[in-house]
């Protein structure tokens, strides 16, 4: 039995939870299901980053506090364990001073220790969409190429963390798999990007600047920058670092495969083993956003088809390593094409069959259906072992497609081949079984013996 810890990124809570971060929910949460599946001790952690200068403009715009805000979207990011069946163990709020502040402190004064914190005057370009300074090089003729503004440039004392002194030994580690990026392509440009000759790093912001968030350890005139802050969410469960895989998006690489790596370097902490960088979502194969009015809402998904349908599209449609499109056609494609007349289908037929026939479990099923299940079982476990998800559903599709077809052939209803139904109903318990990761509810229907219409046509 092996220690499995396992998190998600923590969302930013200036808005409500949309289907981004519900697809980076669900993809943790089958990996985590799957890791229990294999007696693997699982920890699986999640929460919402609260500070920062977005959430106070957010909260001035509506007239409340920053904590009234931060309030409000944390429990709709909390609700969505019920919401998507998240098995989540902890959640994790960097507002909570008694959970999280004592650890963004600790590790500022572990990395104090190391001589790693400086002060200086820095002059430089700020995105106030990434809350962040960036460089020239990650402008496209002088505009940030996610928020497509201008920075600012501003000018102040902050404190720095010492990253350039790092960033060989970070190369290294990933060059050594020591920490493993999937896919490939995302290690290749975290090292491309080293290649360029790493700055160090503001790592505070003025108070009158910043005034939401936690103050740098003797000294109340700065505020400790999001680098501090929301990564140290991780070392929350001592008992558990390191951890053996964060599950990320695209956009926060660099923090989580640079940045990260070499605080814990400089505070003498373990790495973690692994880092999964998913894509985004586009709709319609555009980019979702609040002016085009094509924001998707994961609990409105939910209420319309039903969680395991959310799941299932998400986890099969879009490439765990690449962006995807959601579009509601091929939502409603897959449901009918994969859910209904396959899955829903299939269960259905046999029970039925089962019943009609008066057939019992069979103690013994054929070497030939026995023999498939079998090469399934170990094509499902290689590509969830490499974090394929959408793969090893293609794969456990094929099982269901394997007893559709052996239902056909047999034709018990003519034949009244009680074995050929038995063996049928051996397909369909395993079926559910390997479905547990992806599709919890719909496995223990069939499980129980009472499947109803798993998924009704549309």
């Amino acid at each position: 039995m092996s220690k499995f810890y396992i998190t998600t990124s923590i969302a930013y809570v200036n808005g409500a939870p949309h289907i981004g971060f519900a697809l980076e929910s669900i993809q943790t949460d089958a990996i985590a299901r799957y890791r229990r599946q294999q007696d693997d001790q699982v920890f699986f952690l999640t929460g919402t980053d609260e500070h920062g200068a977005k959430i106070t403009r957010t909260a001035e715009e509506l007239k409340i506090t920053p904590q009234e805000l931060t309030d409000i979207n944390a429990a709709k990011f909390k609700a969505l364990k019920e919401v998507l069946n998240l098995s989540w163990n902890d959640f994790i709020r960097t507002t909570d001073q008694e959970k999280h502040w004592p650890n963004v402190v600790n590790l500022w004064h572990k990395l104090e220790a190391s001589g790693d914190i400086y002060k200086k005057t820095y002059r430089g370009l700020y995105c106030v969409g990434h809350e962040a300074f960036v460089t020239e090089k990650d402008l496209i003729d002088g505009v940030c190429k996610d928020h497509q503004s201008k920075p600012e440039i501003v000018e102040e004392e902050n404190y720095f963390f010492r990253l350039s002194k790092y960033a060989d030994q970070v190369k290294n580690l990933i060059e050594s798999n020591e920490l493993k990026i999937y896919p490939q392509t995302r290690a290749n440009e975290i090292l491309s990007f080293i290649k360029q000759g790493i700055e160090d790093i503001s790592f505070s912001r003025p108070r009158k600047d910043l005034s939401w968030g936690i103050p740098v350890p003797g000294d109340d005139t700065q505020t400790i920058y999001v680098w501090c802050d929301a990564l140290s969410n991780y070392l929350s469960q001592p008992d558990q670092w390191p951890a053996e895989l964060h599950v990320i998006g695209k956009d926060i690489l660099r923090f989580h495969a640079l940045f990260w790596p070499a605080m814990l370097l400089s505070a003498k902490l373990p790495l973690p083993k692994a880092i999964l960088v998913h894509g985004h979502i586009t709709v319609d194969n555009q980019k979702m956003s609040k002016s085009l009015g094509n924001v998707i809402d994961p609990v409105e998904l939910v209420q319309k088809y039903g969680v395991d349908a959310v799941r299932y599209y998400l986890l099969r449609e879009i490439p765990p390593f690449n962006d995807g499109d959601f579009s509601y056609q091929k939502f409603e494609e897959r449901y009918n094409g994969d859910l209904a007349n396959g899955l829903g289908n299939f269960v259905s037929r046999v029970f039925a069959l089962q019943k009609r026939l008066e057939v019992s479990v069979n103690d013994k099923t054929s070497d030939d259906v026995s023999s498939f299940i079998k090469r399934v079982k170990e094509q499902m476990s290689a590509r969830m072992d490499q974090y394929r998800l959408n793969e090893a559903l293609e794969t456990l599709w094929e099982l269901i497609s394997y007893g559709d077809k052996y239902i056909n052939e047999k034709k018990p209803w003519e034949t009244g081949d009680k074995n050929a139904v038995a063996n049928a109903r051996e397909l369909v318990d395993q079926v559910a079984e390997l479905l547990k990761p992806f599709l919890p509810e719909t496995s223990e229907k069939i499980i129980k013996g009472e499947p109803g219409t798993l998924f009704p046509r549309l």
